[in-house]
């Protein structure tokens, strides 16, 4: 499952520059098997890191991943003419994806299905009573 779509490609970076982009051919229009190659690569590289400590699919997106993934994506299309603020927007979102990876940024989705310790409470008999004693 993709993180982005071509909507959202569009929405972020604008028709022209995918246009430019993506237009191999010379057709003047977004070449949508590129695109969607270059959303599946980027899609890759995030699964990678969320694996990791999330069972996949997730079963929402967190709006965090799109921007990820067309940034990822973005780098991708524009393969040896990359611009720094590219560059900047790439690494950018794969520390990110380490940081989540390694558990010091979560995603907020649910459970993460990593090897962490789990708590558990529920409410029940006192233990103790106010004192630290047994009852």
């Amino acid at each position: 499952m993709a993180y982005c779509t071509q909507q959202d490609m569009v929405d972020r970076f604008g028709n022209n520059d995918l246009v430019e982009l993506t237009d191999r051919t010379q057709l003047g229009e977004i070449d949508v098997a590129v695109l969607n190659a270059a959303i599946a690569d980027a899609t890759g590289d995030i699964d990678m890191y969320l694996s990791i400590r999330y069972t996949l699919p997730l079963a929402v997106v967190p709006a965090v991943l799109t921007r990820l993934c067309c940034d990822i994506a973005l780098f991708y299309l524009h393969g040896s003419t990359v611009t720094d603020a590219v560059s900047d927007r790439h690494g950018a979102a794969i520390d990110l994806l380490q940081s989540i990876a390694k558990g010091t940024t979560d995603l907020a989705v649910g459970e993460a299905s990593g090897d962490g310790a789990e708590v558990a409470y529920s409410p029940g008999a006192k233990v103790f009573d106010e004192s630290g004693n047994w009852p």
